[in-house]
């Protein structure tokens, strides 16, 4: 099975433990005091927060994957979309120890494809600082999309 995943970083952790627990109608699968992960079965999303001392907003995107020839399946497809990967192997974060390798898009948004081997106790084991990224590549600032709802209170309207 194929999971795609999504991480934000966001400014207020419980506030959005909150808001994401009522808009997926699930609690969490895993919380600790830096990061909010749901195991999504419909559709199937691994969504993940984490308040890590970053800009809130979009981490990274990603395929999560049961078994190598799977990740060996996704890595053929990362190298046909000719951009550089950076192939981890086996890395320690987000409180998991997996198999992964990334990809940038043109615009600067990361793309991790992994195999999560096990769960850990802590968000890395690589020795970075907690307001450091686990895993991800350091993405381009990409151009404002125009999905992006406006605020409730703003005269601006969404093109979508």
């Amino acid at each position: 099975m194929k999971r795609f995943h999504v991480h934000l970083y966001v400014d207020d952790l419980n506030r959005n433990i909150a808001f994401y627990s009522g808009l997926f109608a699930a609690q969490p699968a895993r919380v600790e005091a830096d990061y909010a992960k749901w195991m999504l079965d419909d559709p199937p999303v691994n969504f993940a927060i984490s308040a890590r001392g970053r800009e809130a907003g979009l981490d990274h995107f990603g395929i999560q994957v049961d078994n190598d020839a799977d990740l060996a399946v996704l890595k053929a497809q990362a190298q046909a979309a000719d951009m550089p990967i950076l192939d981890e192997g086996q890395a320690a974060c987000c409180y998991a120890r997996s198999d992964k390798h990334w990809v940038t898009d043109p615009q600067g948004i990361a793309w991790e494809h992994f195999r999560t081997l096990e769960g850990i106790p802590t968000f890395n084991e690589s020795g970075q600082s907690a307001a450091a990224a686990c895993c991800t590549p350091t993405p381009t600032p990409a151009p404002a999309a125009c999905c992006t709802p406006a605020a409730a209170n703003s005269p601006r309207k969404s093109c979508c």
